[in-house]
C-alpha cells in the first residue's frame, strides 16, 4: 500500500478547508466559543454582559454587550480571518487585550451560522452580517441598542466528526459555567448574566453577578467570594507580594479548609485566565506539607508582570502562557503563598466547628428520640441534698481557676482540663477550643526541623559503593541541569558514560536502603510537572515529618496546666500550627453561639 504522501504534488488548501482547520484549534468546544465572545466584549468597553446558551452550547450561544460596537463598514473584515483592533502586529510579546488573534470570528463561522449584529455610538442604525460555512453574507441595516449582539447557532455543523467528540450537554454547559466564573472574577467591574434557554421549557438563569462598586481590592474579594462561595470568603489568606516588577496577589484558602478536586483553583496572568502547569504547581508546592493526601486547597491567584515578560502567543485559545523566567517566577509564588499561610499558621477552618455542631446536634436529637429508657435527673430534697449529691461523679478538675480569665485574651485561650489524656479543653473569648495535643506537638516539632534543615548545610552520606542508574539521555539531561541544586539538598550525581548516571552521594536524613532509580524518576517526574527539582526535598522532609512524629507529646500523657497552656503559646507563635504534618486539624473552635443553639438559648 502506497503511504498518502508519495505520488502526490505540493498544493494550496483552499480556504474553507484552511478556516476549518483553523476553527479546529481556537474553538475546541462550545465553551471556546463563549470565551472568545465575551473576551471580545471585554475588550470593546462593555460592563454589562449577557450569555445565552441552549444544548450546551451546541444549538445556540449568543453573546449581548453594551460596548462601542463595530462600524457597519467594518463587519466583513470582522469576520474575516486575521483582522484585528487589537494589535498592529509590531510587537506580539506586548499585548494587553484579551482578544488579538484575529481568528475567533472567521472560525465560529467556519464551524456553525455566525450571526454579528452592532451598532456603534454615533451611528443611525445598527448594522447586521451572516457567515455561514465562511461565505459571508452583505451587510444589511437593523435596529439594536448601541452595542453588540453575536449569534452562534448549530456549531460544528459543517465538521460533523468534531460533534462525536463533545461531551453530554450537562458535561459542556459545566464548563460554559467555569468559564464565564473565571472571566467574571477578575472583572468585578463588569456585571455578567448566564442564562440557559432550553430547547423546551423556559429560560433559566444561571449566573447573576452584579457589578461590583468600590475600591478595586474589595471589588475583587466580593467577586472572588461570590464566584467560589461555599464559606470561602471566612477562611481564605489574602496574599500580597510585589518584589522585582512582579506583583502576586490573590486570595488562597486556610490549609484546614479544602477541596477534594482542583476544580476551584483560579490562576489569571495580567487578568487573562491561565492554565499554566508551572504555576499550578508552584501552588501545590506551596501545600507541600499542609493538605491531606488527595486534597486541593482554593485560590484565585493573581500575578501581574511586565508583558513583556510573558508571552501569551503560544496557544491557539490563549489558555497556556510562557514566561521569560519560570523560575524565578515560581519561587516568588512560593515564597508569596507561604508567607501568607504562615500569617495565618493557626486558623482553623469555620467548617470544621460547623460540622461539629451539626455532628452533637444530630447525634443528641437521634439519641434523644431513639432511646426508650434515657437518663432522668434525680429529684433533690433541700433536706438531703449533700447525700444526693454524693450519687454524682466527681466534676474534674479545672487547669486554670475559673477567676484567672487573662489567658482567655490569647487565640488559642487558657487551658482548662485535659480530656482523655489526649485532648485539650481551652476558652477563650470567642468560646470552647479542642486541641489534639499530639497533632499540634508534632506540627510544632517538624516546623523547628525544616527551620533547622534549611539554616544548616545539608549533611550528604558518601556511598562506599557508587549506585549506576540506567536512564534515557533526556532524564539525564533534565538531571544534570538541576545536579547544583540537587548537590545543595545532599544528592551528588554526575553522568557516568552513554545512558547512565552515577549517584555519589544521598542526604545523610534518608539513611540507607535508598531505591537509587526510584529517587532519580521521582526528580525527573517533578522536573517535568513544575520546573523544578521538588521531589528530592519532599522526601527529606517527609524524614523530617516522620522524625517529628516520633518525637512529640503522644496521646495517653497527662499534662499539667503550665505544660498545656505553654503548648497553646507554642502554637500561636508557629507558622501552618493549624494543621499536622499530615494536614489533619490540630485544634476546633466551637464559638459560643453555636454551643448556644445546641442548648435552644438562641
Amino acid at each position: 500500500m502506497d503511504h498518502p504522501s508519495q505520488n502526490r504534488r505540493i498544493r494550496k488548501l483552499d480556504d474553507a478547508s484552511i478556516n476549518r482547520i483553523a476553527a479546529g484549534e481556537v474553538i475546541e468546544r462550545p465553551a471556546s466559543a463563549v470565551k472568545e465572545l465575551v473576551e471580545n466584549s471585554i475588550d470593546s468597553g462593555a460592563d454589562k454582559i449577557e450569555i445565552h446558551y441552549t444544548d450546551g452550547g451546541k444549538s445556540l450561544v449568543r453573546v449581548i454587550d453594551n460596548g462601542g460596537g463595530i462600524a457597519g463598514a467594518d463587519l466583513p473584515l470582522a469576520v474575516s480571518r486575521h483582522a484585528t483592533s487589537k494589535i498592529d502586529g509590531s510587537d506580539l510579546l506586548n499585548i494587553r487585550s484579551f482578544g488579538f488573534r484575529g481568528e475567533a470570528l472567521a472560525s465560529m463561522g467556519a464551524a456553525g451560522r455566525l450571526t454579528v449584529t452592532s451598532r456603534e455610538a454615533g451611528s443611525d442604525c445598527a448594522y447586521r452580517v451572516t457567515v455561514e460555512g465562511s461565505e459571508i453574507s452583505s451587510v444589511r441595516p437593523t435596529s439594536l441598542a448601541i452595542g453588540t449582539v453575536i449569534e452562534l447557532t448549530d456549531l460544528f455543523k459543517a465538521m460533523p466528526s468534531r460533534l462525536k467528540f463533545l461531551r453530554t450537554t450537562r458535561s459542556e454547559s459545566g464548563v460554559i459555567v467555569n468559564a464565564i466564573r473565571s472571566l467574571a472574577m477578575v472583572l468585578p467591574k463588569i456585571r455578567f448574566e448566564l442564562v440557559e434557554i432550553p430547547l423546551s421549557g423556559r429560560r433559566r438563569s444561571v449566573l447573576s453577578l452584579p457589578k461590583s462598586r468600590g475600591l478595586e481590592d474589595d471589588a475583587i474579594r466580593a467577586r472572588v467570594s461570590a464566584v467560589i462561595g461555599g464559606g470561602f470568603s471566612e477562611n481564605c489568606s489574602p496574599v500580597n507580594w510585589v518584589q522585582d516588577g512582579i506583583k502576586i496577589g490573590g486570595y488562597i484558602s486556610i490549609p484546614t479548609f479544602h477541596r477534594g478536586t482542583a476544580r476551584n483553583q483560579h490562576l489569571f496572568v495580567n487578568g487573562r485566565p491561565v492554565k499554566d502547569k508551572m504555576l499550578f504547581g508552584a501552588l501545590r508546592a506551596a501545600y507541600a506539607d499542609l493538605l491531606p493526601s488527595g486534597k486541593y486547597p482554593v485560590a484565585a491567584l493573581f500575578v501581574e508582570c511586565d508583558p513583556q515578560q510573558v508571552d501569551v502567543n503560544v496557544h491557539p485559545a490563549k489558555a497556556e502562557v510562557r514566561f521569560r523566567d519560570p523560575q524565578k517566577l515560581r519561587s516568588l509564588v512560593i515564597r508569596s503563598l507561604r508567607e501568607a499561610l504562615a500569617k495565618d499558621g493557626h486558623r482553623s477552618s469555620t467548617s470544621l466547628s460547623s460540622l461539629m455542631a451539626d455532628s452533637w446536634h444530630v447525634k443528641t436529637s437521634k439519641s434523644v428520640q431513639s432511646s426508650k429508657h434515657f437518663f432522668k435527673p434525680p429529684v433533690f430534697d433541700r433536706r438531703d441534698s449533700q447525700a444526693q449529691l454524693a450519687d454524682f461523679p466527681p466534676w474534674a478538675e479545672p487547669a486554670v481557676p475559673p477567676e484567672d480569665t487573662g489567658l482567655n485574651d490569647y487565640p488559642l485561650g487558657a487551658a482548662r482540663m485535659q480530656f482523655r489524656d489526649t485532648y485539650i479543653l481551652s476558652e477563650n473569648s470567642e468560646g470552647l477550643v479542642i486541641v489534639d495535643q499530639h497533632a499540634a506537638h508534632e506540627r510544632l516539632v517538624y516546623e523547628k526541623l525544616k527551620t533547622h534543615f534549611d539554616q544548616s548545610k545539608v549533611e550528604s552520606m558518601v556511598l562506599l559503593v557508587p549506585d549506576i542508574v540506567e536512564l534515557s539521555e533526556r532524564d539525564i539531561s533534565d538531571l544534570c541541569d538541576f545536579s547544583n541544586h540537587l548537590s545543595q539538598m545532599g544528592l551528588v550525581i554526575e553522568e557516568f558514560g552513554v545512558g547512565t548516571i552515577c549517584i555519589r552521594a544521598l542526604p545523610a536524613l534518608l539513611g540507607g536502603g535508598v531505591n537509587g532509580r526510584a529517587l532519580l524518576q521521582d526528580i525527573v517526574d517533578s522536573i517535568r510537572e513544575t520546573g523544578e527539582a521538588a521531589a528530592l526535598e519532599t522526601r527529606v522532609h517527609a524524614v523530617l515529618s516522620r522524625i517529628s512524629c516520633h518525637h512529640s507529646i503522644r496521646a495517653g500523657r497527662q499534662m499539667d496546666a503550665k505544660e498545656m497552656n505553654a503548648l497553646l503559646r507554642e502554637m500561636e507563635r508557629t507558622p501552618n500550627s493549624g494543621q499536622c504534618n499530615h494536614g489533619r486539624p490540630t485544634y476546633i473552635q466551637m464559638p459560643l453561639k453555636d454551643i448556644e443553639k445546641l442548648f435552644g438559648r438562641r
